[in-house]
């Protein structure tokens, strides 16, 4: 099937066979950073903007791990894309190849028949998804920490962990369900280990039969630090105070098997964890690898300064999926930071392109990072110099997230669910049943097919 819609109805007049083309992979940041930019600097007639996405939002992940935790609504963290948009067209599906030699990709609605879009100008903003390792029972068990249906999981799952170990007397259940392992010490791995072990330790008051010394939580990392993206002291004092709180951080050390949820570390420890959190590094997108595009050898796209693709021609990348050179030799860190600030002078390019015009390079000194660890607990290096801890490195972390986080709608419906937090307590409500949420009409409909209290599959 070739490309078929009509965009006239969405772009204004003109005949659209003439008008250029701009398809963006992705609806992350870059993309829609880089969409709504090319929104508001391109007339109607210039040109027609497409962004294709699996989901119809974009989510602002640095608050994954405060999602998980409760701290904010999962709804809060994502921006749906057709409201900020007004003249770009959104469409939810998949691709699956890029020909850029034809300037087509093959795409994968949400529902329907596939179908070959054909474009002027790529954008490749398809960002990132999580590098796992081929170790045994990873796959089977593991939990990652990239899209907000895994925050959401991961949150009901932990509060049903504690579920399990109240009602049962068998102290094996209870140690398993109790044991909680997160593997990567970067920023989703120590966020989200610091965040959770503050909601346990919240709970666990509203569970009658468990101490807080009953509950186990390990940060598995194969590096000598955690946090390098903060600076050597700054991820030290952070390091300190995790395992203050009783977090046990194995530095040096692999996940070497978590067959049957058994848990074997490289340094000869072994044990059962009802939970086995993965956030050890990232990889691009695979449509990154289905394409004819330049690579690079880690598998990213092989950008110029420009944010242009090397050796194409109207093939732009930046972000997860790219590496970008920072003109000292070295590629800027693919994280939020960049992706934000590369949207403009990518989206910049685009239209020089278009119009026959000079583009520009991309250049940033990082400003810094902020990490939140928990309520009123942090780590943060502002602007290569100042480190802080504790309290007013949570303060630097919330403003920055803050002021980052897209719209006006979104800034204030988080800050209402911090404000709500300091007010009430914690809600602790989960609702493991959605990962399966037709169950009950299932077994309501089909009686027989339960056995013991277990739904049995019929067909």
């Amino acid at each position: 099937m070739t490309e078929s819609r009509n965009y006239r109805l969405v772009h204004g007049g003109g005949d659209e066979a003439e008008i250029p083309h701009i398809l963006i992979v992705g609806g992350g940041y870059l993309g829609m950073y880089t969409a709504k930019r090319l929104e508001k600097k391109l007339g109607a007639g210039e040109a027609r903007i497409t962004v294709i996405d699996p989901n119809s939002y974009m989510t602002y992940q640095p608050f994954l791990p405060e999602a998980a935790a409760g701290s904010i609504s999962p709804r809060h963290v994502v921006v749906p894309l057709r409201k900020v948009f007004k003249r770009v067209r959104v469409l939810g599906g998949r691709v699956v190849r890029i020909d850029h030699a034809d300037r087509t990709v093959r795409y994968e609605p949400n529902a329907g028949e596939p179908e070959t879009l054909s474009y002027d100008y790529l954008v490749m903003a398809a960002g990132a998804v999580s590098r796992t390792l081929p170790i045994p029972g990873l796959a089977e068990w593991g939990i990652g920490i990239k899209t907000v249906e895994e925050a959401a999981f991961l949150r009901n799952h932990v509060l049903d962990q504690l579920t399990i170990a109240d009602s049962t007397d068998d102290e094996d259940v209870r140690r398993k369900a109790l044991t909680f392992v997160f593997v990567g010490g970067g920023f989703a791995g120590a966020e989200a280990i610091a965040e959770l072990e503050d909601m346990v330790r919240d709970a666990v008051r509203i569970h009658p039969s468990i101490e807080q010394s009953d509950v186990r939580f390990f940060l598995i990392e194969a590096a000598d630090k955690i946090l390098p993206e903060v600076g050597p002291e700054v991820g030290t004092k952070a390091l300190n105070q995790l395992r203050r709180r009783g977090i046990d951080v194995r530095l040096k050390t692999f996940l070497e098997s978590a067959v049957d949820q058994h848990i074997k570390l490289s340094d000869g420890t072994a044990f059962d964890a009802g939970t086995l959190v993965w956030t050890a590094g990232v990889k691009p997108s695979p449509v990154v690898a289905a394409s004819d595009l330049p690579l690079g050898p880690k598998g990213h796209l092989d950008t110029s300064e420009f944010l242009a693709l090397n050796g194409v021609e109207n093939a732009f990348a930046g972000g997860d999926n790219a590496q970008v050179p920072d003109g000292n030799g070295g590629y800027y860190p693919p994280n939020a930071q960049n992706a934000v600030r590369q949207a403009p002078v990518l989206a910049g390019n685009v239209i020089a392109a278009l119009r026959g015009e000079e583009p520009k390079a991309y250049r940033h000194k990082n400003l810094g990072a902020v990490a939140g660890l928990g309520m009123h607990k942090g780590a943060a290096q502002l602007f290569g110099r100042i480190g802080l801890n504790g309290r007013l490195a949570w303060y630097a972390h919330r403003a920055y997230h803050l002021f980052a986080v897209p719209t006006f709608n979104r800034k204030f419906r988080v800050l209402s669910d911090w404000t709500l937090g300091f007010l009430l307590r914690r809600d602790f409500a989960a609702l493991p049943d959605m990962v399966e949420p037709r169950q009950a009409f299932e077994e309501a409909s089909n009686p027989q097919a339960v056995e013991g209290g277990h739904l049995r599959r019929v067909s």
